[in-house]
C-alpha cells in the first residue's frame, strides 16, 4: 500500500506516545498496582496472562492479585512451596476461575516454570532484547498458553511497557470479536474472515510489527464501532472505513 492505513498510523502514535504511569488492567487500583509491579512481582504479569481464558478478562486478571491476598504474600518463595493440589483447593474454595481444577494446574505449573527456567525472575522472560519470536514462543511454553494469550502477553510488553526488542515481526494481532467486528466493517477482510485471514491482513498492513494495530481495533471494538449501532459520526478511522462512507 502506498500510504500508510490509518490504523497503523494510530498504533505507531500510540507506540510513541511517553510510557504511562500504570497500564490499565482492571478497575480496582490496587489490584492495577499489583500487576504493574515489575519490580517486586513480574511474575504476577506472567500468571495473568496465563489465566486470561474462559472467562472475563478483568475477572482473570484479577486472580493473582486474589491469590496475594489468601496467602499475605506474592513472593516466588511462597508460591514455589504450594503444590497443584494446594492450588487446585484454593481456586475451588474461592471460585477464582470457571474450571477451577484445570486452571489451579496451570497457575502451579506457570510457576514452577518461571522457578525452574527463569531463576525465580519472570523479567528473565523478555530481558537482554530477545526477537519477538524468542519471546512469543517463551510464553507458548507455558501449560495452556496459545498464539492469541502470547502474542498479547508480548504485545503488551512492547507496546505499553516499552520492552525493547530486537524486532517486532512476530508480534501479531489476536483476532477477538472487536478485532475481527472492526476490520470487517472497514473493509479488510471479509465478515467470516478466518484467524488466519485476519493475521495475515494486518501483516500486508505493517509488516514490521503487526501487533501495532491490535490495541486500535479492539477500543474502536469497545467503543464506537459496537456490536449493535456503530458510532461512525465519531469514529477515528470512518475517512477510510467502507462501512463509514
Amino acid at each position: 500500500m502506498s500510504k500508510q492505513h490509518i490504523l497503523v498510523k494510530l498504533g505507531w502514535e500510540r507506540y510513541k506516545a511517553p510510557k504511562k504511569k500504570q497500564v490499565h488492567f482492571v478497575e480496582d487500583e490496587s489490584a492495577n498496582t499489583f500487576l504493574n509491579d515489575f519490580k517486586r512481582f513480574p511474575h504476577a504479569y506472567v500468571l495473568a496472562c496465563c489465566m486470561d481464558r474462559q472467562m472475563k478478562a478483568e475477572a482473570a486478571w484479577m486472580i493473582p492479585y486474589k491469590i496475594f491476598q489468601i496467602f499475605g504474600d506474592f513472593s516466588m518463595k511462597t508460591l514455589v512451596s504450594k503444590s497443584a493440589s494446594d492450588y487446585e483447593k484454593v481456586f475451588r474454595k474461592y471460585k477464582l476461575h470457571r474450571f477451577p481444577e484445570s486452571m489451579g494446574k496451570v497457575f502451579y505449573d506457570a510457576v514452577q516454570r518461571i522457578h525452574k527456567i527463569y531463576a525465580d525472575d519472570a523479567n528473565n522472560i523478555w530481558k537482554d532484547k530477545p526477537s519477538s519470536a524468542t519471546v512469543v514462543y517463551r510464553f507458548l511454553e507455558f501449560n495452556g498458553v496459545g498464539i492469541k494469550i502470547a502474542t498479547m502477553a508480548t504485545n503488551i510488553l512492547a507496546r505499553d511497557y516499552k520492552i525493547h526488542f530486537s524486532d517486532y515481526y512476530s508480534i501479531d494481532v489476536s483476532p477477538d470479536v472487536h478485532v475481527r467486528r472492526v476490520m470487517s466493517r472497514m473493509g479488510l477482510v471479509e465478515k467470516k474472515a478466518s484467524n488466519d485471514k485476519i493475521i495475515y491482513k494486518a501483516r500486508e498492513l505493517s509488516p514490521d510489527f503487526p501487533g501495532i494495530i491490535d490495541f486500535s481495533l479492539w477500543l474502536l471494538g469497545r467503543t464506537t464501532c459496537k456490536a449493535g449501532k456503530a458510532d461512525c459520526e465519531n469514529c477515528l478511522v470512518k475517512k477510510e472505513c467502507s462501512r463509514c462512507k
